[in-house]
């Protein structure tokens, strides 16, 4: 598909930066159970069956290159590559190859305390080339601990998956992905299929070996090879269901761990499209009254002008067409960040005046398109790893029957969301894994679990359900009644200065504490 089927969950700052922006997932068995699950061995159970060629394997670290995402970062980065089992059901048997980056701590008061992991979500995101450009952000961390973060498998430097072509790419923007008849239905089922299959040529007996299970043990590994008894991580988005995940597996092994812009982990996948249905919808009322507008008034417009421009596509300056499709992904972008705001609002009146050139260029920014018309694979690699993951498949006849609930839900975004829930994982070549993750970890150390109320990617609601599965004593809930996606460097000092204490500290703050 031409798009992101589902609305990437990235850190929405990293995100800006890197000129671009969903689906979550988890791991497990055919049986609808995580791997995680109360069969699974104990941590110490896993290492002590690893390999000395893993668990002892010395990382090469030196210079960072440039990757297809950007530049080699200067200053103190480093780059090496993890050795880990391809099917980690055979630890002895083939291994691939992960990425890694990292920055030592600069010596803050009080000394190094080990590694900081990062998963930036997605799934899909670059760690490699999100971890410099997000450093700022986290200076006050960087003091006490080395920042490191990886391209999980089937991303990037790490066997990075690339279903298609960018021609084939740019012409399947061409594809309704809110059918209006059965030849746009086949259409549209068809290129399901035919990117499913691309990515089984691509990844080969890697696709079945991509899930989210598969990187929280990697997470433990990376944990031993660096050193640290304890993985302290910062995971955002869905790196927070990853985060749920590796606390499951390893909860003796969990140190302080931050979960920013939480996702559900009790929703299935018509669960999720539904919590971004209102997410988004929530986003663009607050977005529409920040305009003066009001939100039912405004939201009519915007669905009157999708329905003209499904009719007719808009021209654009590039000698492109803005489609329907291309420009709900263009209203989604901006609403990542609050600052990014205005940047609709010029975008939605050029588009009034029948240029589609602002959305246009919205919408390449979130599919990773350059101006030379090359695309990033982010979507990609979120397609592999969220589609093995995610059992639940609904076909096409159950998701018509879902809709008119999906557009009660957003009016917008609600039909998109619905008709995704169909063609995601449509004719995919190898099974889901489970219904919903589990990261119940009792015995672990207190997990800080963050939400946001006006984050549209990751509805905040998601943080409480978060924090009550992995546990009495262990999820502890911060509340940011903020916009955007994402919490932590997004101008709360009350939000920042809790997880800094929390990290460098290990200071806990009273569950339902609430940052306004």
């Amino acid at each position: 598909m031409a798009r992101y089927g589902r609305w990437t969950a990235l850190a929405a700052a990293a995100v800006f930066m890197a000129g671009c922006s969903g689906g979550s997932s988890g791991g497990g068995s055919d049986d609808g159970k995580d791997d995680a699950g109360a069969s699974a061995p104990s941590s110490s159970d896993t290492s002590s069956k690893l390999p000395a060629s893993l668990t002892s394997q010395k990382l090469d670290w030196g210079r960072c290159k440039a990757t297809a995402e950007g530049p080699a970062p200067g200053g103190d980065w480093q780059c090496a590559t993890l050795k880990t089992p391809l099917d980690w059901k055979k630890p002895s048997g083939e291994t691939i190859g992960l990425a890694l980056i990292r920055s030592k701590s600069t010596g803050g008061q009080g000394g190094r305390i080990g590694s900081l992991l990062f998963n930036f979500g997605g799934p899909g995101g670059s760690g490699v080339s999100m971890m410099p450009s997000y450093a700022d952000i986290v200076s006050s961390l960087h003091e006490r601990y080395d920042l490191v973060s990886w391209d999980p498998r089937g991303v990037g430097g790490s066997e990075g998956v690339r279903c298609r072509t960018d021609k084939d790419i740019q012409a399947a923007e061409s594809v309704d992905a809110t059918p209006d008849d059965a030849a746009e239905e086949t259409a549209y089922l068809k290129d399901a299929a035919d990117f499913g299959a691309g990515c089984e040529k691509a990844a080969g007996k890697l696709l079945s070996h991509v899930s989210t299970t598969d990187t929280a043990r990697d997470m433990d590994l990376m944990r031993q090879v660096l050193g640290d008894k304890q993985t302290h991580y910062f995971g955002i988005s869905y790196g927070t269901e990853l985060g749920g995940v590796y606390a499951h597996l390893f909860p003796k092994n969990v140190g302080r761990l931050v979960l920013d812009a939480v996702v559900d982990p009790s929703a299935d996948a018509e669960g999720h499209a539904r919590n971004q249905a209102r997410g988004f919808q929530r986003a663009l009322d607050n977005y529409l009254k920040s305009t003066g507008q009001n939100p039912k008034e405004g939201t009519r417009k915007i669905v009157d002008l999708l329905k003209r421009i499904d009719a007719k596509p808009l021209p654009a300056s590039s000698g492109r067409e803005l489609t329907q499709t291309l420009a709900v992904t263009g209203i989604v972008l901006p609403l990542y960040s609050e600052q990014s705001w205005p940047t609709l609002t010029s975008a939605l009146k050029a588009a009034e005046d029948g240029d589609g050139s602002e959305l246009l260029a919205l919408a390449d920014g979130y599919n990773e398109r350059d101006p030379s018309g090359r695309y990033g694979t982010t979507t990609h690699s979120q397609r592999v790893i969220s589609c093995l993951d995610q059992k639940q498949r609904p076909t096409a006849e159950e998701t018509k029957k879902l809709l008119p609930e999906f557009r009660r839900i957003s009016p917008v975004f609600g039909e998109f969301l619905g008709w995704d829930t169909a063609g995601w994982c449509h004719d995919w070549p190898v099974p889901g894994q489970f219904d919903t993750p589990e990261v119940s970890a009792p015995g672990a150390e207190p997990v800080l679990v963050v939400g946001n109320t006006g984050d549209p990617a990751t509805p905040y609601e998601g943080a409480r359900k978060m924090a009550d599965e992995l546990g009495d004593d262990v999820g502890v809930e911060l509340t940011w009644k903020g916009e955007g996606h994402g919490a932590y460097g997004s101008g709360s000092d009350c939000v920042d200065s809790t997880v800094d204490a929390y990290l460098l500290k290990g200071k806990v703050p009273e569950d339902g504490k609430v940052c306004s």
